[in-house]
């Protein structure tokens, strides 16, 4: 009988320009862990929290163990769950943390439990973990960040997916600014309405970007990662150094730049030039920042060990 298992979630960009709430992709270089241990004790506990101050340990509260406490409850097995959880994902940094705690409590929970559930059976687990970060979950991060890959999902209804194939993807550079933008306060800056000309830009830019990046067409795709209408010219004043990050980007040669969700990641996808992107958008984005190329995670969660 498997006592413990550890799992490993990858961090995901979402939106990407105009895919706002229905796009996202995981990426190499950044991640969750969680380690579920079975307990005679009912119910979910969490043990610790490593790598980030301020997170909850009440259960109830922890994107983490919310999505255990799906797994234990939905799978009938008794007992219960103790979590420890390793941040390596900033919070509020605009990379999917929220969503990566979530999907690897669900992973790990399932492993130490026998693995009751198929992976894709977690997604309602790391949806409903997500939500007690997020206030009501999205799947443009959870999605990717569980099954890999660059993956569509309906706002609307995140059971709903579809992961979009593509050739490899070029380098992304992405940036982290010593900032913090959290997801509750970016959704406050939104408009309440659009325009019918921008609701109709922002449906044919998503609509280009996925073609481009089916095509291999790097060129198109950069340009139409940077069209966003609904959410990034709200966004970007949260970002002190956005502008300044996009510009130093554009001029070593990346063919397009965004937001990663709220924010205050910044990506750039850099087909000719990763080297000399990545200097140039760590140095505009000033002390503390961290940057790094990262690759597209095609596997997405996955079980790193388990034991007796």
């Amino acid at each position: 009988m498997t006592a413990s298992a550890t799992a490993f979630a990858p961090g995901s960009l979402s939106n990407l320009g105009p895919g706002f709430d229905a796009l996202g992709l995981a990426i190499s270089g950044v991640g969750d862990r969680v380690t579920a241990r079975r307990t005679d004790a009912p119910g979910v506990t969490v043990a610790r929290i490593d790598g980030a101050d301020g997170l909850p340990l009440d259960a109830a509260r922890n994107t983490a163990a919310r999505a255990a406490a799906w797994v234990l409850r939905e799978s009938g097995v008794g007992g219960g769950l103790s979590l420890a959880i390793e941040k390596g994902i900033p919070l509020g940094s605009g990379v999917g943390g929220s969503a990566a705690s979530a999907v690897a409590g669900a992973v790990a929970a399932n492993a130490a439990l026998g693995t009751p559930f198929a992976k894709a059976d977690l997604i309602a687990a790391a949806l409903d973990g997500e939500g007690a970060a997020s206030g009501a979950p999205h799947g443009d991060n959870v999605l990717p960040s569980l099954m890999g890959g660059l993956v569509l999902v309906d706002p609307a209804d995140a059971h709903r997916w579809r992961r979009i194939e593509t050739p490899p993807l070029p380098p992304l550079v992405v940036v982290l600014p010593d900032v913090r933008v959290l997801t509750r306060d970016a959704r406050a800056v939104l408009p309440t309405g659009v325009s019918l000309g921008d609701a109709s830009a922002q449906a044919a830019g998503l609509a280009f970007l996925l073609d481009a990046l089916r095509a291999g067409d790097w060129a198109e795709a950069g340009r139409r990662l940077m069209t966003d209408r609904l959410a990034e010219p709200h966004r970007a004043p949260l970002v002190p150094v956005y502008e300044a990050v996009t510009r130093a980007a554009l001029a070593a040669g990346a063919a397009g730049v965004c937001l990663s969700g709220s924010g205050p990641a910044i990506v750039a996808l850099a087909p000719d030039a990763s080297p000399s992107v990545l200097d140039a958008m760590r140095e505009a984005a000033g002390p503390g920042a961290r940057a790094w190329v990262a690759d597209v995670e095609r596997d997405g969660a996955h079980v790193e060990a388990s034991g007796v």
